[in-house]
């Protein structure tokens, strides 16, 4: 695998992040003392399992400040909620 493999979505960032590579210098243009934050440390782990395993990528780290939002209009879904003809 290549370090010039694209992201299926480009990340944007100040500047956009397109390619692994362009990840991996984002990551070594930090400050030294953001880079030891685990989730930096997780994705600097990705990115070397992606080029050197062609695993899938991995962007925890550059979301890490996104707060995640759930949608109390969501629909439940019905998945586990089948029940089998025997116990009808």
């Amino acid at each position: 695998m290549s370090w010039s493999r694209p992201f299926d979505e480009p990340i944007p960032l100040p500047r956009q992040i397109v390619t692994l590579k362009d990840a991996a210098t984002y990551i070594q243009q930090l400050p030294k003392a953001e880079q030891d934050l685990d989730e930096w440390q997780a994705a600097v782990e990705a990115l070397l399992l992606v080029v050197e395993l062609n695993g899938p990528t991995i962007i925890r780290a550059l979301n890490r400040n996104v707060q995640r939002t759930f949608n109390p209009d969501r629909k439940d879904t019905h998945w586990g909620k089948r029940k089998l003809k025997r116990d009808q």
